[in-house]
């Protein structure tokens, strides 16, 4: 076989491989969950690359960076269970201590589920946040013929990787963090002063002159007058 012959079938192969789709992952965001934060929504989205529909999806929390008051959304189609576990240390938030979260929601689908390139979105409400940076969680995606994939990996090489959530900054961390800015308060009115008396001597400069120039003329009337009385 010629080397032409070769390099075709291989270039249409990279063009097929170019062309494949890019493999969809559950992901994780949210709008409004900072470090520290309360009453924060977290949805997870998750599509379907397989033919056959998505019928439970299932997210763990991680119990070392627990979040307290987990409300799991109640989406028209599917129900859903949360298990729970009590805090060897709990929670202090400004309503008190909490020493029960959840740990575990899963949503089960009642009708169709997610169909092959679908995508749904699967929200929780979260009551108080850890002060962290990030909150990587694991979800686990079944689909009606028996399949199971488990997000649960982690490392920029990972096959399956697990959502992870990037927490903002809070805004006390973000008032904290920035210089504060100090105006004198005299240094306006000195400035106005100073504006206020460079024109005030002035106005006072013309007026001593104007008297000068008048005090000259009547003093030259008066020389003149003299000398035509001589």
């Amino acid at each position: 076989m010629s080397r032409k012959r070769f390099a075709l079938p291989m270039a249409a192969a990279g063009i097929l491989v170019a062309a494949l789709p890019a493999a969809a992952h559950v992901t994780v965001h949210s709008s409004d969950a900072t470090r520290g934060g309360d009453d924060a929504e977290i949805v997870f989205r998750v599509p379907n690359e397989e033919a056959s529909p998505t019928t439970k999806v299932e997210i763990a929390l991680p119990e070392d960076r627990p979040i307290a008051g987990v409300y799991a959304e109640n989406k028209p189609g599917w129900t859903f269970a949360v298990k729970t576990t009590k805090l060897t240390t709990p929670i202090k938030t400004d309503d008190g201590d909490i020493s029960t979260v959840v740990t575990d929601v899963t949503w089960t689908a009642t009708s169709g589920g997610i169909p092959a390139g679908g995508y749904d979105d699967f929200t929780l409400a979260a009551g108080h946040l850890p002060d962290t940076d990030s909150i990587t969680f694991k979800a686990v995606q079944t689909y009606k013929d028996g399949d199971v994939v488990r997000w649960i990996e982690t490392g920029d090489s990972a096959e399956h990787p697990a959502p992870v959530l990037t927490l903002a900054a809070s805004s006390a961390a973000e008032a904290s963090a920035s210089p504060a800015v100090s105006v004198t308060a005299s240094a306006a009115p000195a400035a106005a002063r100073s504006t206020s008396d460079d024109g005030t001597g002035k106005t006072l400069g013309a007026a001593a002159l104007g008297v000068a120039v008048v005090g000259a003329l009547l003093a030259l009337g008066a020389l003149v007058r003299s000398g035509r009385r001589a």
